[in-house]
């Protein structure tokens, strides 16, 4: 296998083929910008060629930035044998690489294109000259080869032989529709390096039967340059091989090299999540929510004896940071890591005392965060915990059509009462403002910022449900996370927030 795996990424082109998913050319040219100066992905597939005028718009922009800062080569769109038109099309853009899409199966070339291999062949040459004429470079898409290979081998090889001696610079193998596994994937691999040592071939996969990660790294083992991937697994009906898995098996299992910076991994993972409005997994490897989370206490016990449970996927590694959860498997390791963590030092009887009542909390299914082990442990042994020093005295919020909603607020911090008012795009977005507006104006403080905004409510669709609304704040070099519940989605969000500003407040104060 090769020392060196080529990364190309296809989430703005086959990533948008998701049901549901569309991008604003303003998102595809974020989202491309991160991936070649910030995750350094070696080439990116951006678009498929006549698509739309905001395709079109996209695809500029994009080749616009990748040029400005000595990248365009690395910019690819997906064209058509259609004569001059794709190529046409991807060369008013800017772009200088077309990945063409050819028939890699007899059945797609005969029954989709209704011609002779010979015939297809043909034209494929013929938009490659044309191609070459205005400079460009081409790789070839041979689409359906996993099963041209299985079907119909001997059309597979007629096509390689043909354009194998033209300016054609990849060759790039889909299993278009998912049917591959490790092992006839590895046959086919070493087919066809063996009978094209001299060539490079991509491996693209489609993960219909959850081995799209296992067949990616099956044709890198056999010597594959190049694998294509997608932020989040994203693509077309079960999505394609997530760039983050297929960076850390190569890099841990493979020991192969590629360009990938990983602590940007969880980034580029969230900003598509945001775009895409298609919700990463919490148990999705290295980028899901609770991947670094440790829940059973028997596993913080360990860590804290020499880390025995943990493995090369270190959070450090991703910039982020492993957790113990509070809940009902928690035990008493897990309590006393955030304890720990807290600056909170307790007894053996206070910690059994915690220990017990966060179990009665996991059993109701509540959710326990950090956040709230003072205000638990001020609860449980009766003595006074951080001080309520800022105070919501009343509010009012109100909605009307046609207008923004409006929020008046009457606060204590530290006994002294403010007052103020604002509108805002939503009523907890109004009662926001005007909080800060108390902390701008009056306080002259800093009023942290809203990092991440997540609500949830018990199964069963009952209207008088409880909503449970859990706020991530950045004040300033760390991250709060504190919970609010309460019948009402509004109040829910404030108790959060109330919950927050105590937390800093009795900093502050101590």
């Amino acid at each position: 296998m090769n020392s060196f795996v080529e990364i190309m990424d296809c989430t703005l082109r086959d990533g948008e083929q998701t049901s549901g998913v569309s991008f604003l050319p303003h998102e595809k040219l974020m989202i491309a910008r991160m991936l070649l100066h910030d995750i350094n992905v070696d080439r990116i597939e951006v678009a498929s060629a006549g698509v739309s005028d905001g395709e079109k718009d996209a695809v500029s922009m994009i080749c616009k930035y990748a040029d400005s800062v000595g990248k365009l080569e690395r910019v690819e769109v997906l064209g058509f044998v259609n004569g001059h038109r794709s190529v046409d099309w991807v060369h008013s853009c800017g772009c200088k690489v077309i990945n063409l899409l050819a028939k890699g199966s007899l059945k797609h070339c005969t029954q989709q294109l209704g011609k002779t291999p010979e015939e297809h062949i043909a034209d494929i040459k013929e938009v490659v000259a044309y191609a070459d004429s205005l400079g460009m470079s081409v790789n070839l898409y041979l689409e359906d080869w996993s099963s041209g290979m299985r079907d119909s081998m001997d059309y597979v090889f007629q096509m390689m032989d043909a354009l194998s001696q033209t300016s054609i610079k990849r060759f790039m193998l889909p299993d278009t529709l998912g049917i591959l596994n490790p092992l006839n994937c590895m046959d086919y691999m070493r087919m066809m390096l063996e009978r094209y040592p001299d060539k490079h071939f991509d491996f693209h996969a489609h993960n219909d039967y959850d081995l799209a990660v296992s067949n990616t790294l099956a044709a890198v083992w056999c010597g594959c340059k190049g694998v294509h991937v997608t932020v989040n697994g994203l693509g077309e009906r079960c999505g394609n091989a997530p760039l983050s898995s297929v960076q850390v098996i190569l890099k841990d299992h493979f020991k192969a090299k590629t360009n990938i910076c990983e602590e940007r991994l969880n980034d580029i993972s969230h900003l598509v999540e945001g775009y895409s409005g298609i919700a990463v997994a919490p148990n999705m490897p290295v980028v899901g929510a609770n991947v670094f989370t440790q829940v059973a206490g028997v596993h913080a016990d360990g860590d804290n004896k020499d880390k025995l449970y943990q493995n090369n996927l270190a959070p450090e590694r991703f910039d982020r940071k492993r957790e113990y959860a509070l809940g009902k498997n928690s035990g008493k390791a897990n309590i006393l890591a955030n304890l720990e963590e807290l600056g909170l030092q307790l007894s053996p009887e206070q910690t059994r005392m915690v220990t017990k009542r966060i179990t009665e909390l996991g059993d109701k299914k509540e959710l326990v965060t950090q956040d709230d082990l003072p205000y638990i442990v001020s609860d449980v042994l009766n003595h006074d915990g951080p001080e309520e020093r800022v105070k919501l005295l009343s509010y009012m919020v109100s909605t009307s059509y046609g207008l923004k909603p409006l929020a008046s607020i009457r606060i204590s911090v530290n006994g002294e009462v403010f007052e103020a008012d604002s509108t805002g795009d939503g009523q907890y977005d109004a009662f926001v403002k005007a909080l800060r507006k108390i902390y701008k104006e009056k306080l002259d403080r800093t009023f942290p910022t809203l990092e991440n905004y997540s609500v949830s409510i018990p199964p069963g669709g009952r209207t008088d449900a409880l909503v449970q609304t859990v706020i991530t704040w950045r004040d300033g070099d760390r991250l709060l996370r504190t919970h609010g519940l309460d019948a009402d989605q509004t109040d829910s969000a404030i108790k959060a927030t109330f919950r927050m500003l105590n937390i800093v407040e009795n900093e502050k104060q101590n």
